[in-house]
């Protein structure tokens, strides 16, 4: 019984600290598309290749950020699926 205490524990300090990662990441994420707009914006605007590029690089922050939020999602499923399972065998 107690180490299955202990698992859910550290499983649960895990989901907090995903919690914390999503909500800084979704900050970070609103930030990223604002700048990736502005530069699509100035390089449709402005037709320069500088902008383009710049365009280019914002937009893929947006699809980094975007992809590191997927993978939080992701191990936050298999770890509430890990935590539902060892309440069973608890309870």
């Amino acid at each position: 019984m107690a180490g299955l205490k202990r698992r859910l524990l550290a499983i649960t300090d895990q989901l907090e600290a995903i919690s914390k990662e999503e909500r800084l990441l979704t900050e970070e994420l609103s930030f990223h598309r604002s700048l990736a707009d502005d530069a699509a914006r100035d390089a449709a605007v402005y037709d320069d290749p500088v902008e383009r590029e710049n365009a280019s690089l914002t937009a893929g922050d947006v699809r980094r950020s975007e992809r590191r939020l997927e993978k939080l999602a992701d191990r936050r499923q298999k770890l509430e699926t890990r935590r539902a399972r060892l309440l069973e065998k608890l309870g």
